[in-house]
């Protein structure tokens, strides 16, 4: 396991690399891109620390189908397929371990799909900013640290920039989020989403 320093939008690899190492974040954030072969780009995901991504060096002869850049400066260990295989069939507690963190994953790419085909983007705006502040763990407002622009909120709910420019607005008019330089999540955004 090798870890490294990597500074604000690097590459931890790219679509289409040879997927032959997986990654654990130690601090920092990571950002996850799929870029289609007319050029459309969208956010799959924002990684926080002690996330794993790149899974899928676990399948033999795989390539990435997305790609991988840290969103502020990070500390993120690269341990090789061949590795992840032997601490796998060695360590059984961090076979499930691995194992449940994946099953959350997938239910969380669930629900993120589910959310684009059903939800008003002023909705999956919301319950991203909710995911991002790390809401339901905290008992009060959580600022939130990463450095998210408008324009990746809007490509990770599907929406354009001025949408979101509009609903951020709305939200602090309403006191659902605070933001000058940072940004807090409110207790009462969790309530606007449950009522709508």
């Amino acid at each position: 396991m090798i870890a490294r320093d990597y500074a604000h939008n690097e590459a931890v690899f790219d679509q289409g690399d040879k997927a032959n190492a997986m990654f654990y974040i130690h601090t920092g954030n990571v950002k996850l891109t799929v870029e289609s072969k007319n050029g459309k780009k969208a956010v799959l995901a924002i990684l926080r620390k002690g996330d794993f991504f790149g899974e899928s060096c676990l399948a033999k002869e795989s390539i990435r189908m997305f790609s991988a850049m840290a969103i502020q400066s990070s500390t993120i260990a690269r341990v090789p397929r061949s590795t992840v295989a032997r601490i796998i069939r060695r360590e059984p507690a961090f076979a499930k371990i691995l194992i449940a963190y994946l099953v959350i994953r997938i239910g969380r790419i669930q629900e993120d799909l589910v959310d684009q085909i059903f939800s008003p983007s002023e909705k999956r705006l919301a319950r991203l900013l909710l995911f991002l502040a790390d809401f339901g763990s905290h008992s009060r407002p959580e600022p939130v640290h990463i450095k998210v622009s408008q324009e990746t909120l809007a490509e990770m709910i599907g929406t354009t920039r001025s949408r979101v420019s509009y609903f951020m607005n709305r939200f602090r008019k309403l006191g659902f989020i605070d933001y000058n330089g940072s940004l807090r999540v409110n207790r009462s955004l969790l309530t606007f989403l449950n009522e709508q």
